[in-house]
């Protein structure tokens, strides 16, 4: 037994005491019941935290897990995915969104069947889903046009972004409308981003290309753990390192070196563990008729849940780091 099925077999046994002591117990499901995330580009180590979160709660309701979801970037391609996932019956879904318009269908039909789905991270907001939990993304960019604008005051700033998905758009629209609205000194728009597809090869050449059109740029955001890590590549191999202030989004084990190394001053992290748990919670709630706001939220022609959950984002900089390592 590792250390955190340890804590995990502890914490939960320690809970269920200190209930009992007050005639109370830990959730339970009546029966078997299984829950699945469904995500896009599934391998990538930004969903594990989420899924850790997903699993958590799972094991204090007494219910099963899965985790599935295409491996490519692919709109198609994960609206095939969710359409085999309603199929098997789950549950419930706890799904985040790679477009908005594109699953919209799939999410309604089920919601109509009785299936609770609840998105998370990247939502399809004219859905029927009961619930979004993720990060309130303007505000984020926001977050970092703060920090950009703080450490340079003047020159220019690029965003290494992917403008077709939506939360990574919303990102990027509040880093440049807060740099216009109140850093006047600093430039920035449509013609300093850069699409990097998802992955750090293409925010590695994408920025290098841009550096040596604008070799002025001072200041870089990356709105996603791809974008940071190709980022920080294209700023070794043009020598500014040093010269150039850079904030990621997300964070794995490779964003965190280039903070410990010097070669990333800070990133901002999402409540991923928050998402998946609440997440996960939300859905039983629905599925197991727990939610009691009115005599019949059904009838009555209400969301059980709240429509959205803002789950915030932290900095992460050479001070805190460690915290976010592996246990």
């Amino acid at each position: 037994m590792n250390r955190r099925e340890f804590l995990k077999k502890s914490s939960t046994a320690a809970a269920a005491g200190l209930l009992a002591s007050h005639g109370l117990t830990l959730a339970r499901a009546q029966g078997t019941q299984t829950y699945t995330m469904v995500t896009f580009l599934s391998g990538i180590s930004y969903w594990k935290d989420a899924y850790r979160g997903m699993q958590d709660a799972a094991e204090y309701l007494g219910v099963e897990t899965q985790y599935t979801g295409p491996t490519e970037y692919d709109i198609t391609a994960q609206a095939r995915v969710l359409d085999e996932t309603i199929a098997q019956q789950p549950d419930g879904i706890v799904l985040t969104v790679i477009q908005a318009d594109a699953l919209q269908p799939s999410i309604d039909s089920a919601i109509a069947s009785g299936l609770p789905i609840v998105t998370f991270d990247a939502d399809s907001p004219l859905s029927k889903r009961y619930s979004f939990l993720g990060t309130g993304n303007y505000q984020a960019g926001v977050v970092a046009a703060r920090y950009i604008g703080a450490q340079i005051g003047s020159g220019k700033a690029a965003v290494i972004t992917v403008p077709s998905q939506n939360n990574l758009a919303q990102r990027t629209q509040g880093f440049i409308d807060t740099i216009k609205a109140e850093y006047p000194n600093i430039v920035t728009g449509d013609e300093y981003i850069v699409d990097n597809q998802n992955t750090s090869e293409a925010a590695a050449s994408g920025l290098s290309a841009l550096l040596q059109a604008e070799p002025d740029i001072t200041g870089v955001f990356s709105s996603n753990a791809q974008a940071a890590i190709g980022a920080a590549q294209a700023l070794r191999e043009a020598g500014v390192i040093e010269q150039v202030q850079h904030i990621g989004f997300d964070f794995d084990e490779g964003t965190l070196d280039l903070i410990d190394n010097g070669q990333l001053g800070a990133t901002l992290a999402q409540g991923t563990w928050q998402m998946g748990f609440w997440g996960l919670m939300f859905a039983y709630m629905v599925r197991n008729s727990k939610i009691e706001s009115v005599s019949d939220w059904q009838a009555a022609g209400i969301s059980p849940l709240p429509p959205g959950v803002d789950t915030g984002v932290v900095v992460i900089n050479k001070d805190n780091s460690k915290f976010w390592r592996a246990s």
